[in-house]
């Protein structure tokens, strides 16, 4: 007899159908049900997969983008990765600024997928010829037959979710999520899945998450970007010292602002309590849903789903390296072997 093998033509069909995980330990003791949407099933490891293989197949469609061409972008890692993955299949060039606040993993990682990386000081104005906004403008500009991404002022990003990440939250609910907890960097991902999640149901809450020296709480609040507002902080791919053109405000219902340590800890508290490896931006929108369980913003009948955006294995010479963790100040590592026991048999009595 022989074998019938249907394989995939290539990665990119792998893209997207991302599974929604029950979350059990992490998450005892609050009021409601809580679901991880886990978006690293993606090939590239992200949710920036989406926008990469979307952005690209419209650009195909009208003709802007042709074999033998250059993609540029400016990227926190995760979306270069994704770009760099679906221009090896398809043909193009790919260089990338990158945001020095990227970890070493990485901008390794985008190297090793072929892209061109041009590193970039993360704590100058977003309009300094050094910051990576302005540096991708400038290659653009340089640089024959190239195509700038721009995901932060694209709609196409938006787009994406609202035709794959917000659908598929809904069927895999049932139509009975009450909650949608998300990172907020471009926007893209928060207000493509919340304009298609709030068009089947209008009661539906979208919660943004954003860091400790973003300007995206405050705008959302009073419409104005407060320079005061901008300092360094740790968190990758989350918050924004400008407002992205790809995000919709009024989409969003509130936002909550993480820390860069708490952020990091819950990080590493998902994976060793659910088994479910995540990148710190994850651990930031987890970190959200206990600040508002413990305000008591849930109930019993709350349906919660959080977008765990990115995997742990971009983040091994970070949050899951207890060097750099205690060189933040983050915790005494002495004392984390013993403290990592005593959570773990925590959890498990629970």
């Amino acid at each position: 007899m022989n074998n019938i093998v249907n394989p995939y033509q290539n990665i990119l069909e792998l893209i997207g159908d991302t599974p929604l995980i029950k979350l059990n330990r992490i998450a005892k003791g609050f009021k409601g049900d809580y679901y991880a949407k886990f978006e690293a099933f993606n090939p590239g490891h992200s949710n920036k997969d989406r926008i990469a293989n979307y952005i690209i197949q419209e650009a195909e469609r009208k003709g802007i983008l042709k074999h033998g061409n250059t993609i540029i972008e400016t990227t926190s890692g995760n979306t270069g990765f994704s770009l760099a993955m679906v221009s090896v299949i398809k043909g193009y060039n790919c260089i990338l600024a990158v945001s020095s606040k990227s970890s070493k993993d990485k901008i390794n990682m985008l190297s090793a997928m072929g892209a061109q990386v041009h590193v970039c000081p993360a704590n100058v104005p977003a309009d300094d010829p050094r910051s990576y906004y302005e540096v991708a403008k400038r290659l653009n500009n340089e640089i024959k037959d190239s195509v700038y991404i721009n995901q932060y002022f694209n709609e196409l990003n938006i787009e994406a979710h609202y035709n794959s990440t917000g659908p598929e939250i809904w069927k895999q609910t049932n139509g009975q999520i009450t909650h949608l907890v998300a990172c907020s960097g471009t926007g893209g991902t928060i207000s493509g899945s919340a304009k298609y999640l709030k068009e089947q149901n209008p009661n539906i809450q979208i919660i943004g998450v954003d860091a400790y020296g973003s300007v995206l709480k405050k705008y959302h609040e009073t419409q104005e970007l407060d320079p005061k507002e901008i300092y360094p902080y740790r968190i990758e791919g989350l918050g924004k010292n400008l407002i992205p053109g790809a995000t919709v405000f009024d989409l969003i219902d509130q936002f909550v602002k993480v820390s860069d340590e708490e952020s990091a800890l819950t990080a590493r508290k998902v994976t060793r309590s659910e088994g479910i490896f995540v990148g710190y931006t994850s651990g930031a929108a987890m970190q959200a849903i206990y600040q508002l369980a413990e305000n008591n913003y849930f109930n019993e009948n709350s349906k919660v789903v959080v977008i765990f955006p990115d995997h742990g294995s971009r983040y091994m010479s970070k949050i899951y390296n207890e060097k750099w963790m205690e060189e933040q100040g983050f915790f005494d590592s002495k004392n984390e072997l013993q403290n990592n026991i005593e959570y773990i048999n925590e959890m498990a009595k629970k």
